[in-house]
């Protein structure tokens, strides 16, 4: 099992920026990838962003352009950098990560969210 502890969150006026970080401990020798959901009220969660292990980022319509993800898999860290916020990016922020636990069987973990909120 992985234990991730996410950092970063806070208040944040629109069109201004904010990093978020997720450390990530325990098995990870078999990690496909981490990366980012959020909630925001009354919606469902939905993916931001991922990175895979050969750094391959994919990411949501909604925040290609203005979110970077990044990673330090020496630290087992990956980071969120959020530019030119919007309003609608204002939501719980959930790290994750999936490891290969054996031939058939995928594990997903999560953080315990961060909240972001981003004012007009």
């Amino acid at each position: 099992q992985v234990h991730l502890v996410e950092s970063g969150g806070g208040l944040v006026q629109a069109g201004g920026s904010l990093r978020l970080s997720c450390t990530a401990s325990g098995r990870l020798v078999n990690l496909i990838d981490m990366g980012w959901h959020r909630q925001g009220p009354g919606k469902e969660r939905e993916m931001v962003a991922l990175i895979f292990r050969d750094d391959t980022a994919n990411y949501a319509d909604s925040v290609m352009g203005r979110f970077i993800i990044s990673r330090d898999f020496a630290k087992n860290t990956v980071y969120l950098q959020m530019n030119s916020v919007k309003p609608e990016d204002t939501g719980v922020y959930y790290c994750y990560a999936r490891v290969s636990v054996s031939d058939d069987r995928i594990n997903t973990d999560w953080g315990q969210g961060t909240q972001v909120t981003v004012s007009s």
